[in-house]
């Protein structure tokens, strides 16, 4: 197979070809349901798969790497080549996607001089050494090399965030640099300001958009008249955050309508095909005015739901490819089974307070409290402790700044929680001596768009105490990798913040849900695998739960709750349907 960029067209072995592409996270998604993601994918008529590669999570540490499991990138393209799909791959270095960061890790903030995407040593030396890893893994699947990946994306909607054209133009070389001899293109917003600032002069411009209104393609046209015109993220939902409204951009009719006329005069990428969800601690954040994290299910209304369905908008858009392209697909595949595991009630309780030191063995002793990142964590959760040696009698607390979430206790007592998007965060204690106070704080997920990427989390600045620096903490870095030391007790446990401890059977061979509602917020757990977050205030109200995480027999889950003070219940339910708003 040949691949292309023509005048005005793409070419497949010499003759013309529309990209009709769905975009589908692997990591996202169980390596043991990409088979059944990408059959579906065939079954929808589309001869093409996107995905994005997430950095922070190729590099979770400095020259460690991990392409393994859920991770096997080389495995995906070897499944969509298979299926007869061609392959778009986008690296990053930055992918946005409602990422943590935007797949940049997380230890660049701990980087003395590091300015993200633009012409920083310090950020090219760390992006060049991962693309030299990620590149290395993709280039044998090259359509050049008699694979299925016909073109890569040097940079990401750049028009949204800078204006460095050398910088643009140091990836173009870097990609041709390691031999990367297929099409490369930007994508970005439609507007004549996101065009001029994100666009590469040797790259194919391509837009993200859900609705093609006649504008859009005005400035591809004016600047890059030969190129072919193509969406490469054609939105057909949109992503959800904690406290808002469940929402999509389209209904399935009008969607299906939109990519009728995409295709008579060009190529689309629909974003997304199938969302997945952000397991752990992986969502990112808006944070424009406010801050805005993303909820753990990025079901995103996309043609399959979170646990691969077959949706209305499949179907309409399923019969939109068959027009244009007069081939009747393969037949759809069934949905996967789902099943009810009914209400739980926890066997023991461990308080948080009371396993600090089995979370964090070694913890910092600090004069001030510093951000998560200075303190060498990535993700979770931070707790601040001191003691006083002389009462503090009705003294005001304040703390410069918190990312993103923080609770303060005097011993085992939650005085109140402070949130991000708080006026200030302050409020008055009484402390004995002898007593311990504790901020506890979450990293509800780094920012994906825009200017604030660079904000740290945990305490940001001094704490100050009746108006006078306090010295003095010791800091417990709860990553809550491991819950497996934590010491569960029986019976009544006052503490407001712990983890509970379920039991459960299953057959092994059915995805399901869990359902946290009569907690606050918090994570859950299940046989070891963080399935993220959950909050009361929705509008997602489960987790996704995938068959592959469960074992046939006895199942252990643990829920963590910051905030839960009273014990009235502690049932959690897994049923046999997502509950998305």
């Amino acid at each position: 197979m040949t691949f292309e960029i023509g005048k005005g067209e793409f070419l497949k072995d010499g003759k013309p070809i529309k990209i009709i592409s769905g975009a589908v996270h692997y990591f996202r998604n169980p390596k043991g349901y990409w088979d059944d993601v990408l059959q579906k994918l065939v079954a929808l008529g589309c001869n093409c798969v996107e995905t994005y590669c997430a950095w922070n999570l190729h590099e979770p540490k400095p020259n460690e790497y991990n392409f393994e499991d859920n991770l096997d990138i080389a495995q995906f393209i070897r499944l969509a080549d298979q299926k007869g799909l061609m392959v778009i791959v986008r690296p990053g270095p930055y992918i946005c996607a409602e990422w943590e960061f935007g797949g940049l890790p997380w230890w660049l903030q701990t980087i003395e001089g590091m300015e993200i995407r633009c012409m920083n040593k310090p950020y090219l030396e760390c992006f060049d050494r991962y693309l030299d890893k990620v590149l290395g893994i993709v280039k044998p699947f090259l359509v050049t090399n008699g694979g299925p990946v016909i073109m890569m994306q040097v940079e990401n909607e750049y028009g949204y965030y800078g204006d460095d054209k050398e910088y643009l133009d140091y990836l173009y070389a870097g990609y041709r640099r390691r031999g990367i001899d297929v099409p490369l293109f930007t994508s970005d917003g439609s507007s004549e300001w996101n065009v001029l600032n994100g666009t590469q002069k040797d790259c194919l411009c391509t837009l993200n958009f859900g609705t093609l209104d006649p504008w859009r393609f005005e400035t591809q046209q004016k600047l890059y008249p030969d190129q072919p015109k193509m969406c490469a993220e054609m939105w057909n939902g949109w992503f959800d955050h904690w406290g808002g409204e469940k929402h999509a951009t389209t209904d399935a009719e009008a969607y299906a309508k939109e990519l009728d006329g995409m295709l008579s005069i060009g190529s689309a990428n629909m974003y997304m095909f199938i969302g997945g969800t952000n397991f752990g601690f992986m969502n990112g954040a808006n944070h424009k005015e406010t801050y805005e994290p993303t909820v753990t299910s990025y079901d995103y209304d996309a043609l399959l739901t979170e646990n691969g369905s077959i949706t209305e908008k499949y179907r309409l858009v399923r019969e939109v490819i068959k027009k244009h392209t007069g081939v009747t697909p393969p037949q759809i595949p069934a949905n996967r089974p789902t099943a009810s595991y009914g209400t739980l009630k926890p066997t023991q309780v461990a308080p948080l307070l009371e396993n600090l030191d089995v979370l964090d063995p070694n913890p910092l002793k600090l004069k001030v409290p510093k951000p998560m990142e200075d303190c060498g964590q990535g993700y979770g959760y931070i707790a601040y402790t001191t003691e006083f040696n002389i009462p503090v009698c009705d003294k005001e607390l304040r703390i410069d700044d918190i990312g993103d979430r923080a609770y303060i206790f005097v011993d085992d007592k939650l005085l109140k929680v402070m949130y991000v998007n708080d006026d200030k965060y302050t409020c008055n204690i009484n402390v004995q001596v002898g007593e311990k106070l504790t901020i506890l704080v979450e990293n509800m997920g780094r920012t994906n768009f825009g200017s604030k990427m660079m904000r740290k989390k945990g305490i940001i600045g001094r704490v100050t105490i009746g108006g006078v620096i306090h010295f003095g903490w010791t800091v417990y870095r709860l990553t809550m990798e491991d819950l497996s030391g934590l010491k569960f007790k029986s019976g009544e446990v006052a503490s407001p913040s712990a983890f509970y401890k379920y039991e459960f059977e299953a057959d092994g061979e059915h995805d399901t849900f869990l359902n946290c509602y009569e907690h606050i917020k918090g994570f859950a757990v299940v046989n070891g695998f963080n399935l993220g977050r959950y909050w009361r205030i929705g509008p997602t109200k489960t987790l996704y739960v995938p068959k592959f995480m469960l074992k046939k027999g006895k199942n252990e889950l643990i829920v963590f709750d910051a905030e839960k003070t009273s014990r009235e219940t502690e049932e959690v339910h897994l049923i046999d349907r997502a509950i998305l708003g």
